[in-house]
């Protein structure tokens, strides 16, 4: 469907007609032109994705410019004024159907979400209603929705109220449901709602003034109601009053920050004109949320209790001259108190709220830029709700994706149950192992499949190998500076009819040995910190594989920690062998002597070397450990790989298959868990409602 404000036709025959209202002297002024906005998504979408906004009061169809003949003025407005009452009603009909086609699929997808559960693991884009106590806030909501909402002193709003407005058709009975904790309950009136929503903050908050994060529901649907979903909060309290909580203040903060704090929420709050904006708790606790602005829009009520001279500061607060909001602010006009005690209709109130701004000498300005009046903050909140919607749609759409993926691996654990006959359970079981074995084998080869953020098993024990090649670095480096003092001690103390220069053999070999015997537990701990990953890893997937049969998942584990105190204990008993031999003292020649000349030329280089001596001990014994710190380096590790990760793995699926051989264990192993059947059945729901969301996706992706 084309954009009906962009077509030739149409702006040509409104050039017209407008051109039959100017003097001569404003026919050359350009009038602005309201323009609608385009959804944007990943996804191309067709011509008709272009929204346009509903007319602005002088806007309408067309019509002849025959109609119109120069009158006083007086009679002249009253001429314009009724033109355009007459011809609003069918250029709003032709509008709104088009209109509803763009903007009801948007708002319907997010609250299909919600309804299907989406939003226990994901937030869903939605506005959130906040303000302080009696900052008319219940009043906006009322004159939106068309319906009487519960008024009183004190917290009266105590639950999250997700307020689903359905515009219906001209002609259509007014419609009203409110769910709540798994209940339903049809509503045949308006003024049934006071009553319906009382009842139900009563079955969940209780009835003594207590609050509670659980949301109610209430939908209302009608020809007067606008296209819009929005989530009241509880007003902002300060202390206390009757049987509340000592902390209900704090706990209503909690309760706000949690809405308004997530990125998908745009904020509405709700200031009364005759206080100091800067000092409402409301405005604060969203900027604290949302420092920036782009979530927020404010809305200034009361204006007919603005104090006489300061009119231009409220004007500077809509012009955002005071506290810049990205989306603005507006103004509106609701019952108060005494008109609802004078019985005034809520659709009486919208025809007040238009005489008040029409008339003002000061905000009347406001409302032609359409910053003012129910209507057009209805109009502002439903294009501002279908464009974050859209906006955050894309990422949304991953998260649902994800989540599914995840949720079917889980799902494909539990989805057999326990065959009948005992040749199909000998096969499943079988197959049970076959799989686990899989995983063990691809696991020790470091090319197992990982899900999310998984880190393979392979890549966790070569850090904790690297962390040993820094611990031999770090040995060197200690020994290097211990040798001068060990050589003066033999000089000062032990030195007998050796001339002064010749290197004594003891003392290099007590340096060795005392490096080596530093690194022999430090190796052990090694290996403990790697059998622990392994052991782990092995644990995860006998839980994965056996989420459901909790007698062979036991067996499984128990056949686990018994290989893996033997593999420990194996591998340390190679690790302190080879510390054994490493405290034996040698190393070929060649080897040795190439190493000691590097060492030689680079420590004479060494301005803190006082004596030849100290330089031929430091040669030596760092071309020595140069070759046991590469042996170690290397030997370590592989005698953990064998005996901790490969023999262990090995271990594992050999005493898997051996359980084969039981088959008098087989109604034993395959017993199925209690809590299977209930997991399996929450996991089909939860796959259900997300495969339902992707396609709800999908769908509206090709409007």
């Amino acid at each position: 469907m084309d954009n009906l404000y962009g077509s030739p036709v149409y702006q040509q025959t409104m050039d017209k007609k407008k051109a039959a209202f100017k003097q001569p002297s404003e026919k050359n002024k350009n009038s602005p032109k309201k323009e609608g906005f385009v959804f944007s998504f990943t996804k191309p979408f067709p011509e008709a994705a272009t929204v346009p906004l509903p007319p602005d009061p002088e806007d309408a169809a067309v019509t002849s410019e025959k109609m119109f003949v120069k009158k006083p003025d007086c009679e002249q407005k009253d001429l314009e004024k009724e033109f355009f009452r007459e011809d609003n009603k069918a250029a709003e009909h032709t509008l709104s159907n088009q209109y509803e086609e763009k903007i009801r699929p948007c708002i319907d997808l997010v609250d299909s979400l919600r309804a299907l559960g989406i939003e226990k693991d994901l937030s869903l884009p939605a506005i959130a209603v906040i303000g302080d106590q009696s900052s008319g806030k219940s009043s906006v909501l009322e004159a939106l929705s068309g319906v009487a909402l519960p008024r009183g002193n004190g917290i009266v709003t105590r639950c999250p109220l997700e307020l689903k407005l359905k515009r219906l058709p001209e002609g259509q009975a007014w419609q009203g449901k409110i769910s709540f904790r798994n209940v339903t309950q049809e509503l045949q009136d308006p003024s049934e709602v006071d009553r319906a929503i009382r009842h139900a903050q009563d079955v969940v908050a209780g009835p003594r003034g207590a609050i509670s994060w659980q949301l109610i529901s209430l939908e209302v649907q009608s020809p007067d109601v606008p296209d819009l979903t929005l989530i009241d909060l509880p007003g902002i309290a300060r202390v206390a009053v009757g049987d509340q909580p000592k902390d209900i203040g704090d706990q209503i903060k909690m309760l706000l920050k949690k809405h308004i704090g997530c990125k998908e929420t745009v904020n509405l709050v709700v200031v009364p004109c005759n206080v100091d904006i800067a000092t409402t708790e409301a405005l604060k606790m969203a900027q604290e949320v949302d420092p920036t602005g782009e979530r927020t829009i404010g809305i200034l009520t009361k204006p007919d209790l603005v104090d006489r001279g300061t009119e231009e500061a409220i004007i500077k607060i809509l012009q955002n001259r005071v506290i810049p909001l990205k989306k603005g602010y507006m103004i509106v006009k609701c019952r108060g108190q005494q008109d609802i005690h004078n019985k005034l209709t809520l659709a009486a109130a919208i025809q007040q709220e238009r005489a008040f701004f029409e008339n003002h000498k000061h905000f009347r300005a406001i409302m032609k830029q359409g910053k003012a009046t129910i209507p057009h903050l209805a109009e502002k909140l439903t294009n501002e709700l279908v464009k974050h919607i859209i906006k955050t749609l894309p990422a949304l759409e991953s998260q649902i994706r994800d989540t599914l993926h995840a949720t079917l691996q889980d799902l494909q654990r539990y989805n057999r149950g326990t065959p009948q006959t005992e040749d199909e359970k000998l096969f499943f079981l079988t197959d049970l192992i076959k799989v686990f074995n899989q995983d063990i084998s691809q696991t020790t080869r470091g090319e197992e499949q990982l899900i999310g953020d998984e880190v393979r098993l392979f890549t966790k024990v070569r850090k904790e190998f690297c962390t040993w090649g820094v611990i031999l670095l770090e040995c060197a480096a200690r020994a290097k500076k211990t040798v001068p003092s060990r050589v003066w001690k033999y000089e000062d103390q032990y030195r007998g009819r050796e001339f002064p220069g010749f290197s004594n053999y003891k003392t290099f070999e007590d340096i060795i040995k005392e490096q080596i015997r530093e690194l022999e537990e430090p190796a052990i701990q090694i290996l403990n910190n790697v059998m622990r990953l392994v052991e782990e890893k092995f644990m995860e997937l006998a839980n994965r594989n056996f989420a459901n049969f909790h007698n062979l998942s036991r067996v499984a584990k128990v056949k686990i920690e018994d290989i893996r105190e033997k593999q420990a204990a194996e591998a340390e008993r190679h690790i302190r062998a080879q510390f054994k031999m490493e405290r034996i003292v040698y190393c070929q020649d060649d080897l040795y002597r190439s190493d000691f000349n590097t060492f030689k030329a680079e420590n004479a280089l060494g301005k803190d070397l006082q004596s030849a001596v100290v330089v031929e001990m430091v040669s030596h014994t760092s071309a020595y450990f140069s070759g046991a710190s590469k042996r170690l380096s290397n030997q370590v590790p592989l005698i953990i790989l064998s005996c901790v990760l490969h023999d262990f793995g090995d271990n594992v699926q050999t005493a898997m298959l051996q359980l084969l051989q039981e088959k008098e264990k087989l109604n034993f192993l395959l017993e199925e868990d209690t809590e299977a059947a209930k997991t399996r059945n929450y996991l089909s729901q939860r796959v259900d409602r997300l495969t339902k969301a992707c396609q709800y996706l999908r769908d509206f992706s090709l409007v």
